[in-house]
């Protein structure tokens, strides 16, 4: 039998979920358990299921915006730990270069990406400095500096809340597409998500060179050209140089940071509808070029929305237009007021609607 999960108790003050998401936004949650294993996790949100309690699975709580109000429900804190590989990497190895790396959902991500390179698991080197939880990754397919975990990801372990059953999913049943996967269109209800991850397994190759830079800015960094190779520890070096500079790296001190990271996606739009000068890159989604994928900072900032835009609590980072920032003393409706502002003000001068990347829990743009 596994141990009891860590839980708020009746006469304990509720939990502040402000003191759970990088963004220190979000109001109390009724009760808070924190699972430590995937048994105790399996048990409480089907316990709270079944009891027709609002589920709310917490991670690194990074990609999340909770209202004032706080969570009428359970919040399940995803703590669990392991990470395990199908080779040693030894000279003697059998497997041909590649490793399969299974890593429990509640690990830290980017301490993933540092093991990764130290172990040479070529493939994870430009997600360096993401924060939040390896089981968030698949949901969100998370990516950044032209890498993205859809590309390495080999299967996830989920439980699914509607059948009440374990379930393993091949990458290619995961429905991944850009910021998006099955894992966060399928929804038991308002509050969560059918499936809870479980476990992710990844599918790297063995090396000291990274896989080919496809990001031009990286490149630039690095001192290589487009598609080529660069050493593992310099490729996430680079990286999260890059995004410290964007203040993208979680700094308690740097009020940059208190942020869900990039606040909107880069929106698809049919070629025709492009603005005129803005940037613009091929969608793998549509091979004949009728749509192109365009850059919504470029998007903000020609609008008129300049880096530290806003006078109140909740304002554009200073360091980059597609964060919104909490400076202290924010509370979440500080923060859509703003994100409505930026949006309807990119609507107004391009009619192109901004779409919000973080899960919003209560509250809506």
């Amino acid at each position: 039998m596994p141990g009891d999960p860590a839980l708020s108790g009746p006469g304990e003050p509720a939990p502040r979920l402000a003191d759970l998401t990088t963004l220190r936004l979000g109001g109390p949650a009724r009760r808070l358990v924190t699972a430590t294993t995937e048994a105790d996790l399996v048990a409480a949100v089907a316990g709270a299921d079944a009891a027709g309690e609002p589920v709310l699975v917490l991670g690194g709580g990074s990609n999340l915006v909770v209202a004032d109000e706080g969570f009428a429900g359970t919040v399940v804190r995803v703590a669990t730990r392991g990470v395990t590989a199908d080779t040693d990497g030894t000279d003697d190895d059998p497997t041909c270069g590649g490793v399969l790396v299974t890593v429990a959902a509640g690990e830290d991500w980017d301490a993933l990406v540092a093991l990764a390179v130290e172990r040479g698991w070529v493939g994870l080197e430009a997600l360096a400095g993401i924060p939040g939880a390896v089981g968030a990754t698949p949901i969100q397919n998370v990516g950044a500096y032209g890498q993205e975990v859809a590309q390495t990801i080999a299967r996830v372990r989920v439980y699914d809340r509607h059948d009440r059953a374990v379930r393993t999913v091949a990458a290619a049943d995961c429905g991944f597409g850009y910021r998006d996967s099955r894992f966060k269109r399928e929804r038991h209800d308002d509050a969560g998500s059918r499936h809870v991850v479980l476990d992710v397994t990844f599918q790297l190759t063995r090396g000291e060179l990274s896989a080919p830079v496809g990001y031009a800015e990286l490149a630039r960094t690095l001192g290589v050209e487009v598609g080529a190779r660069a050493p593992l520890a310099q490729v996430r070096d680079a990286v999260l140089g890059l995004r410290r500079g964007k203040g993208m790296v979680l700094d308690p001190a740097d009020h940059d940071t208190w942020s869900a990271g990039s606040f909107f996606t880069n929106p698809v739009l049919p070629a025709a509808d492009l603005p005129a000068g803005a940037p613009a890159w091929p969608d793998p989604d549509s091979p004949g070029g009728e749509r192109v994928k365009t850059s919504a900072a470029w998007l903000i900032q020609h609008a008129g929305f300049e880096r530290g835009h806003g006078s109140g609590p909740a304002r554009l980072s200073t360091k980059h237009t597609l964060a919104l920032t909490n400076r202290g003393g924010a509370g979440t409706a500080d923060l859509l007021a703003l994100a409505r502002e930026v949006r309807d003000g990119v609507r107004d001068a391009f009619g192109v609607s901004l779409v919000p990347e973080p899960v919003l829990v209560g509250c809506s743009l």
